[in-house]
C-alpha cells in the first residue's frame, strides 16, 4: 500500500486539502449550530432516508458533532485540532487526506451494511434506520486520529486534567481497553459501528511502513539509538554532510538526510537555542536546547 499511496500522491497530491483538521472543526460548528435549531435529523446518517433520494446524508453527516456543546467538548476539539495538524505536518496533506476520508467511507460502508442486513432480519426499515443514524457519528473519526497521533509519537507527553503529565501511548492503551470493553457489550449495530469507523487505523498501520515505526522491537532500538547519538548531537549540533555527500537537511537527533527516505520530512526548532533541524519523527518528541 506505501507504493500505492506514493504513486497516487505524485499523480493527484496536488489536489490534496490542506489544514483539514480545521475544516473539520468548521463543520462541527454548523452542526452544533444546527444542533440548536433541532435540523440533525435531516442530516444525519440515515440509510432508510439514503434509499428514499436524500444522496446529500453521505456527506453531511459529518456535521453532526461528536458530543454535547460545553467547555469540555471545546477542550477536546482543540486538543483534535493540535494532534489533526500535527499529523498532517508529519505525513503530508495527502496521507492525511486519505486518512480521514477513508475513515469517513468505512462508515458509511458499515452502516449502509448494518441497515441492510437488520431488514434482512425482518426490522422495520424505518427503526433500522434510525438504529444505524443513533450508532454511527463522528466520534470515532475522531478517536482514530488519537490512535493515529498515539502511534506515531507515542512518547509525547500531555497535561491530563491540565495537571498530569501523561505519555500518549498509556493514553492510547486505556482507550484500547475502553473500546474493547464497548465492543463486547454492545450488539451487532455497535460493534459494526466500532470496527467500520476505526478501519481506516487498522488498515492504514498494518498496511504501511507506518506500523513498523510502532513496533516494541523498533521503539526499542530508537530509543537506544536516541540515547548513544543525542550527546553528540547536542555538542556539535546539524552537520552539513554526511558520507561525502552534500545534504540539505539532517536531523540532529538520529543523523539522518533526505538521502536516507523520500518520505522523511525536516523542520527547525523556533524554540531551540541555535539552528537545529529535525526530521518528522523527532520534530514533537526531542528536548528543547537551551
Amino acid at each position: 500500500m506505501e507504493k500505492f499511496l506514493n504513486k497516487m500522491e505524485k499523480k493527484i497530491g496536488k489536489y490534496s486539502i490542506t489544514n483539514l483538521s480545521l475544516y473539520i472543526i468548521i463543520a462541527y460548528v454548523i452542526g452544533y449550530i444546527l444542533a440548536f435549531t433541532g435540523s440533525l435529523e435531516f442530516i444525519s446518517l440515515n440509510p432508510y432516508y439514503l434509499s428514499k433520494g436524500q444522496v446529500w446524508r453521505i456527506i453531511t453527516w459529518i456535521l453532526v458533532p461528536p458530543g454535547s456543546f460545553d467547555i469540555f467538548t471545546i477542550i477536546m476539539l482543540y486538543f483534535y485540532y493540535q494532534i489533526g495538524m500535527a499529523l498532517e505536518k508529519t505525513w503530508g496533506a495527502f496521507r492525511y487526506n486519505v486518512y480521514i476520508f477513508s475513515g469517513i467511507i468505512f462508515t458509511v460502508i458499515g452502516a449502509v451494511a448494518l441497515y441492510v442486513i437488520s431488514t434482512y432480519n425482518g426490522l422495520d426499515p424505518v427503526a433500522a434506520g434510525t438504529l444505524v443514524s443513533r450508532g454511527f457519528s463522528t466520534y470515532y473519526i475522531n478517536l482514530s486520529i488519537f490512535l493515529a497521533f498515539a502511534a506515531t509519537y507515542p512518547n509525547v507527553s500531555v497535561l491530563l486534567f491540565f495537571v498530569i503529565p501523561v505519555k500518549m501511548k498509556w493514553m492510547a492503551y486505556v482507550y484500547a481497553i475502553m473500546l474493547a470493553y464497548q465492543f463486547a457489550v454492545s450488539g451487532s449495530a455497535g460493534r459494526i459501528a466500532i470496527v467500520m469507523s476505526l478501519l481506516n487505523f487498522i488498515v492504514f498501520f498494518l498496511s504501511t511502513r507506518n506500523y513498523k515505526s510502532i513496533s516494541p522491537k523498533e521503539m526499542y532500538r530508537k530509543k537506544a539509538f536516541r540515547n548513544a547519538t543525542s550527546a553528540r548531537a547536542y555538542s556539535t549540533g546539524p552537520a552539513s554532510a554526511s558520507a561525502g555527500t552534500i545534504t540539505k537537511h539532517k536531523c540532529a537527533i538520529c543523523g539522518r538526510t533526505e538521502m536516507d527516505g523520500d518520505d522523511l520530512e525536516f523542520r527547525f526548532c523556533s524554540k531551540c537555542n541555535g539552528n537545529y533541524e529535525y526530521c518528522n519523527e523527532h520534530l514533537f518528541t526531542h528536548t528543547h536546547i537551551q
